[in-house]
């Protein structure tokens, strides 16, 4: 559905996008995450046709997003992080305006309502969208996205600023929404992206750090299995602690453990870590059972996806020039959840410019 090859972006001498290429197939949901200055907005605006590429190629259902714009730019609905509406109308006149500005073919009237109905906003459709609140508009914004049934939806922090209540039937209309539409989703909001995503890219200093699920990525970026224990010593003694640590030590496969605090007397946590290839999980029962010792809790806790994105980004993991030659992989997946072109050019040359000591000029 969506095909991005080779793609590239400069700003003068400041090199934004470096020859990035991933695939997003029908039906799913894409999260796509990067750091400020990565390179991440750069790429969904050229995604979108927004702005032009240096290098490389955008295929939306098939269509070159600068050969045949208008026929690739069809197949896409474009939610951007501020959404484009015209404050004065209201949300009848403005979605009825967005119908004619996309040339939909629906019946206008049925589709309105279905759209108005599924964005839930058929309660204020008469109503001036300046007074609407921002989880109303941030609604509107999706429903014009929507307004040509495209199968392409690209979303740019969808969720920003919205109570957590309105959070939660934004992600539930995602997750519908990519039954019947492929989805790019971009969010600060690691959580969001976990729920919500079938697969995840992040993106670092303008390439493909990491592509892939969450479980996938984590497997890549460290051998390391961490669990926590919640031992009773036999003696409830503060060498009890000292000799369960030595003791769990000398088990095979287990690389570092460190007590930590006492839950109730004589109880205290025990963070292990593996070395991931070695379940050790019979070994300490056999440990705890001949030496008199209860085990209260045995939980694991692999890597997080902020975990993950903090590991990439800050570069302690995955290196993103390496990683880059596995970009044409074929990703492993599992079912879990911005201006006219010159102008954009000009704004990030200036952004590139002003933040020439980081690492990108654009957000």
């Amino acid at each position: 559905m969506i095909e991005v090859k080779h793609l590239t972006k400069k700003y003068g001498d400041k090199l934004a996008v470096n020859d990035i290429s991933f695939k997003v197939e029908k039906g799913e949901i894409l999260g796509f995450l990067g750091p400020n200055g990565a390179g991440k907005s750069t790429t969904m605006n050229m995604l979108t046709g927004y702005i032009s590429s240096t290098s490389g190629q955008v295929l939306i259902n098939g269509a070159d997003i600068l050969e045949e714009p208008k026929k690739a730019k069809a197949n896409i609905g474009y939610l951007p992080e501020i959404p484009p509406l015209y404050l004065d109308m209201t949300v009848d006149a403005y979605l009825s305006f967005m119908f004619d500005l996309k040339k939909c073919k629906l019946p206008r009237k049925a589709h309105l309502k279905d759209v108005c109905d599924l964005c839930k906003i058929s309660d204020v459709r008469h109503r001036i969208i300046k007074n609407l609140s921002k989880g109303y508009k941030q609604r509107v914004g999706l429903a014009q996205a929507l307004i040509n049934n495209p199968p392409v939806l690209i979303l740019d922090e969808p969720t920003v600023g919205l109570d957590p209540n309105q959070i939660i039937e934004i992600r539930s209309l995602i997750k519908k929404l990519g039954k019947r539409h492929t989805v790019i989703l971009s969010s600060h909001i690691l959580p969001e992206i976990q729920a919500v995503c079938d697969r995840i890219i992040i993106i670092n200093k303008g390439v493909v750090a990491a592509d892939g699920t969450a479980d996938d990525i984590a497997k890549n970026i460290t051998n390391e299995h961490k669990m926590t224990l919640r031992i009773e010593g036999q003696n409830h003694s503060k060498d009890d602690k000292e000799e369960i640590v030595s003791e769990l030590r000398k088990i095979d496969g287990i690389k570092y453990v460190r007590a930590d605090m006492e839950r109730e007397k004589g109880i205290y946590d025990y963070d292990v870590e593996t070395d991931g290839k070695t379940d050790v999980r019979r070994a300490i029962n056999k440990l705890c059972a001949e030496k008199g010792w209860n085990i209260l809790m045995l939980q694991l806790s692999d890597l997080t996806l902020e975990d993950i994105f903090l590991k990439i980004t800050m570069g302690d993991g995955i290196d993103a020039d390496s990683d880059k030659k596995a970009q044409d992989k074929k990703p492993v997946r599992i079912n879990l959840m911005t201006e006219a072109e010159e102008k954009a050019a000009m704004e990030a040359a200036k952004e590139a410019a002003a933040d020439k000591d980081n690492e990108g000029g654009e957000e």
